[in-house]
């Protein structure tokens, strides 16, 4: 039996992708955070940080909810 490899919507693989970049920036975001000194860099990290979590946590969500199953490295 052959392998089937598994027709995803265009929907779909653009919520992967979005997924994918918004898993990137909060990586480049933390290693910021971890670098920066001067307060108003830090202030602005945080506000990066959390507000790059909230973009992931909502494409998570709508992931879950259309049933979409993603594996993000």
């Amino acid at each position: 039996m052959k392998n089937r490899k598994t027709l995803i919507s265009y929907d779909e693989k653009y919520l992967e992708d979005e997924l994918r970049e918004a898993k990137n920036a909060l990586a480049a975001a933390y290693s910021n955070f971890d670098n920066v000194t001067d307060p108003d860099l830090i202030d602005y990290c945080i506000y990066q940080v959390n507000s790059l979590q909230m973009k992931y946590q909502f494409l998570v969500e709508r992931a879950r909810l259309t049933g979409l199953q993603i594996k993000i490295e």
